[in-house]
């Protein structure tokens, strides 16, 4: 074997094995006050408190966490960036809804019956107006715990590819051709689409169009959802893959504050600040 061609299948089969890897790892959130927004976490949905990396106050939803900066003032909360809500699952959404009511949830929209959108009888969902304005789903689901992330985006299918490419998320599914055409859903446009797991979480994407005069998405950092945080095994070499690749690097490796864990910050589809988190085997 020739050494170039080898080198290039060593390349892409160090590539592979990198994005197999890739975990989603936690959401940032801004707030005024993160004692109070942890305890309405942990108090209204399948969450608990931890210490993440032993060292810093969190809330552990299943395999990632929710990390919370305080700020000084309320972080926006409108929504103008790729990030549009996050959320957990419930089996019986209308016992779920009426228990939250019963604890006095804000509810930012009701109950809502969406089985022809969605395609499932008895599909219902409800969003929860969280703390600092954050914008909580509830939804039909099999389980009940945190289970999505909703984004925007100006390109849904061409985020997918972004994100297909360089951290090798299954999109479209095995047998599956995207859907290209514009579909409206009660006068608001719900695609093109597109749908993927990182991890155990599902990362669902609307077109920008959704949003009603909306021509362009502003940064996702210092709102209240701040960023998305995705776990790599080896920090240097996922950021070295992604320069070389053109991904924009907004910060560099450095520790995350108050703890020992390296982290390097980039850009993703629709100015979407992602944290990479270097996690190896066994931490």
């Amino acid at each position: 074997m020739r050494p170039l061609v080898a080198l290039v299948i060593l390349h892409a089969t160090l590539n592979v094995a990198l994005h197999a890897q890739v975990q989603f790892h936690h959401l940032a959130l801004n707030t005024t006050d993160p004692e109070s927004a942890m305890r309405f976490y942990t108090s209204h949905f399948d969450c608990e408190r931890g210490k993440f990396d032993g060292k810093v106050d969190a809330v552990k939803v299943q395999k990632s966490w929710l990390l919370f900066n305080k700020v000084k003032q309320a972080p926006a909360a409108s929504i103008e960036s790729a990030i549009w809500h996050f959320g957990w699952g419930a089996e019986d959404m209308k016992k779920t809804y009426a228990a939250q009511l019963e604890k006095g949830t804000p509810f930012d929209t009701p109950l809502t019956d969406i089985s022809d959108l969605a395609r499932v009888p008895g599909f219902y969902y409800a969003y929860v107006s969280g703390p600092d304005g954050a914008l909580i789903e509830l939804n039909t689901a099999a389980h009940h715990r945190f289970g999505h992330l909703h984004l925007f985006s100006a390109d849904p299918l061409a985020a997918a590819e972004w994100w297909a490419k360089h951290f090798g998320v299954k999109w479209p599914s095995a047998g599956r051709t995207p859907i290209r055409e514009k579909r409206m859903y009660r006068e608001f446009q719900v695609g093109p689409s597109a749908s993927f797991m990182v991890g155990d979480v599902n990362v669902i994407i609307y077109p920008l169009g959704y949003l009603k005069g909306r021509t362009e998405l502003v940064s996702t950092q210092r709102r209240v959802v701040d960023h998305v945080g995705l776990a790599v095994p080896d920090l240097s070499a996922t950021l070295a893959r992604l320069r070389q690749d053109g991904v924009r690097v907004i910060a560099g490796v450095k520790k995350m504050k108050g703890t020992s864990v390296k982290v390097a910050m980039i850009e993703g589809p629709d100015k979407l600040a992602i944290q990479l988190v270097e996690h190896r085997a066994g931490q």
